[in-house]
């Protein structure tokens, strides 16, 4: 018979399960849409509303998830977001045209944006201080995990099913993690919880649909671009207004307050800044694999494991080295190997041995992972009980928001460099981008303009991977700064559990 321990731990296993569906939901479609395009007759832009559509929807819900988990019960909405999602992805699955698939994307984000914070949201509820930090490795791992899987799992089953087997594999996974958590996770909420804020959902929605969906098409149209420029502005105004609404209102979706605590403003900003890295080497560097170095999607996700199994080891690593050197230490070092490993990867070039790539993703992940897990977990510590779930839901806004918008930025300095390099010798469809560049040069038999694309694609990666270890060197030096030691306390003293966790 199961003991109430070894219950929730198998219950965030099979849970885990489930979060690996939504890792590989964020890469696997990568790989499908040429197929898309042609199984369901979809143009460039349904292509990208197929991706887009669920990010959109994603990034509006975390924040009145968290509240509503706290209001309903977390286990409940977390119950509801995994049926959402697995239903839509059957859904998606059997759909016959682009309009179906979107509608379906967008559902499952919906489901996506229940159980990210809301699983979040359990950890502190469920597991002790001495044992949240093992459950945040685990969490955190089973997403990254699906991040290169993705690529592998899709080129696998579109090479021997039909195209809504992308769709279809996350069925079970979620079958097996909704059963798990009816069973073995216990329901937890805040008897207290206010009313759904309506005014802050709404301008959260709308504020953070609009942000998004303005650096989601700034790579595509151009920063300049009228309906970039009004969406990004418009997105921003809405949550300037969401800051000033919610420092008046009596019952806030999102408490300001909690940014007082140094443990939950720091985790929080150096969590953002471990997904903005992560987020900037997973956008260049499947490009970098495939376009320049020939790998197909499935070499590609293999390739890319050393990263994550980086982060994976690090972050179990984590458990046993917090309560010995604690989470500032920690988080420092981590951000501080960042850097190297960065570095390194800026000197990648076309000819560059993959053993060379693999070292400098090992360290590149080994850092993430000393720096993103402690983050979590300390920005979990700074969380009073009964704000578990809205404040589980700021944090994740606040990753996914800073990851969406490094992918703009980062993309645009890619862009930038890679068009520069070139130069305006070379066709215009060559400059869009390095993809576009080898198919003409495999076309036309040009060596020349395919050299000069690979070479201008690995000199704009470097400037993204530089860039990334800039940010982590200034966030290294904050974190250094700023956040704070525990006070000091006499040896015989029994430790409170914020001084274990912000150590």
């Amino acid at each position: 018979m199961l003991t109430e321990k070894s219950r929730r731990w198998w219950g965030l296993g099979a849970l885990a399960l489930a979060l690996l569906a939504l890792g590989f939901d964020m890469t696997i479609l990568n790989v499908a849409l040429p197929t898309l395009s042609v199984e369901l007759h979809s143009g460039t832009s349904g292509l990208q509303w197929i991706v887009d559509a669920y990010t959109l929807v994603f990034a509006a819900l975390l924040l009145p998830a968290g509240l509503l988990g706290d209001r309903f019960g977390r286990r409940r909405l977390l119950l509801t977001g995994l049926v959402l999602f697995g239903a839509a992805s059957l859904a998606g699955s059997l759909v016959d045209g682009p309009d179906g698939l979107i509608a379906a994307r967008m559902v499952m984000g919906v489901g996506a944006g229940l159980v990210m914070p809301l699983s979040m949201s359990m950890l502190p509820a469920i597991f002790s201080p001495e044992e949240r930090t093992r459950a945040i490795a685990v969490w955190s791992g089973s997403m990254a995990l699906g991040l290169p899987l993705g690529p592998l799992l899709g080129g696998v089953l579109l090479e021997h099913f039909w195209w809504g087997s992308i769709f279809l594999v996350n069925v079970p996974m979620v079958v097996v993690g909704v059963l798990a958590v009816a069973l073995l996770l216990p329901e937890s909420r805040d008897p207290s919880a206010p009313r759904l804020d309506l005014g802050g959902a709404a301008l959260s929605a709308s504020g953070l649909a609009l942000l998004v969906y303005g650096v989601i098409q700034a790579p595509e149209n151009g920063w300049t671009d009228p309906s970039v420029v009004s969406a990004v502005a418009a997105g921003a105004v809405l949550l300037a207004a969401l800051v000033a609404y919610e420092s008046r209102v009596r019952e806030p979706l999102m408490d300001l307050r909690l940014f007082r605590s140094p443990a939950f403003l720091w985790g929080t900003v150096a969590g953002a800044v471990g997904t903005v890295v992560m987020s900037g080497a997973l956008f260049v560097l499947p490009q970098y694999l495939q376009a320049v170095r020939g790998v197909d999607a499935f070499g590609t996700g293999l390739r890319m494991i050393p990263m994550m199994a980086g982060l994976l080891v690090a972050g179990l690593a984590v458990d046993r080295l917090a309560p010995r050197f604690g989470h500032k230490a920690l988080i420092l070092t981590g951000l501080l190997v960042l850097v190297p490993g960065l570095v390194l990867g800026a000197f990648t070039t076309p000819g560059s041995s993959y053993a060379f790539v693999a070292t400098w993703l090992a360290v590149t992940g080994t850092g993430t992972g000393f720096a993103l897990v402690p983050a979590m977990d300390l920005a979990l510590a700074g969380l009073p009980d009964d704000q578990a779930g809205r404040g589980s839901g700021l944090v994740q806004t606040i990753r996914q928001t800073s990851g969406a918008l490094a992918v703009a930025v980062l993309g645009s300095l890619s862009s930038a460099v890679y068009r520069d390099r070139t130069g305006t010798d070379v066709p215009h469809a060559a400059r869009a981008s390095v993809g576009q560049a080898v198919a003409l040069a495999g076309r036309t038999g040009d060596p020349a303009l395919l050299r000069a694309a690979r070479d201008a694609y690995a000199s704009g990666m470097g400037a993204v991977l530089l860039a990334s270890a800039g940010v982590s060197l200034v966030m290294a030096v904050l974190v250094w700064r700023l956040l704070p030691r525990p006070a000091r306390r006499p040896a015989d003293a029994p430790e409170s559990e914020h001084e274990h966790i912000a150590s």
